[in-house]
């Protein structure tokens, strides 16, 4: 097992074989030699990403909501994909939050700014006029998460 400095630098040198040693010294108990800084900063980065995730999959929900129940010259051609893509990440959602409930609270905080993200990439994406979605959301968190509601 290597020693304390040497694990440090296997962080940024081989970090699959970090991930390995450190589990494998947690296991044992071997607290002093875990690289903790490495360790502490991979943590807080799995958190990011979490959020970060979920929050994306709420702009592309809510972009695809918006298209269905605004976008009419579209809707007959692309209603299918857009409420496939809807279904698709409401399910993504429900796993994330089954594994992590607290992620409901970075919904609940990020719900408008990820409406109004969702609003303005989509306008963007498309060339649309910045009238046809609603800067204020026509739908709650809760509406949108729920799978019964589709436009």
């Amino acid at each position: 097992m290597k020693t304390l400095s040497q694990n440090n630098s296997l962080y940024e040198q081989d970090y699959y074989l970090w991930l390995l040693q450190t589990s494998k010294l947690l296991q044992e108990g071997k607290l002093n030699q875990v690289d903790i800084n490495s360790l502490i900063e991979e943590i807080d980065s799995m958190g990011r990403s979490e959020k970060k995730e979920i929050k994306s999959r709420l702009i592309i929900l809510i972009e695809h909501l918006l298209k269905l129940n605004y976008w009419q010259a579209e809707k007959e051609y692309n209603a299918r994909g857009w409420r496939n893509t809807v279904v698709e990440q409401r399910l993504q959602i429900d796993l994330s939050l089954e594994d992590s409930p607290s992620l409901i609270k970075v919904l609940d905080e990020s719900f408008l700014d990820c409406y109004n993200k969702a609003r303005i990439s989509t306008l963007q994406k498309y060339q649309l006029s910045g009238d046809l979605f609603p800067i204020q959301p026509p739908f709650s968190l809760e509406d949108i998460l729920d799978s019964n509601y589709l436009p």
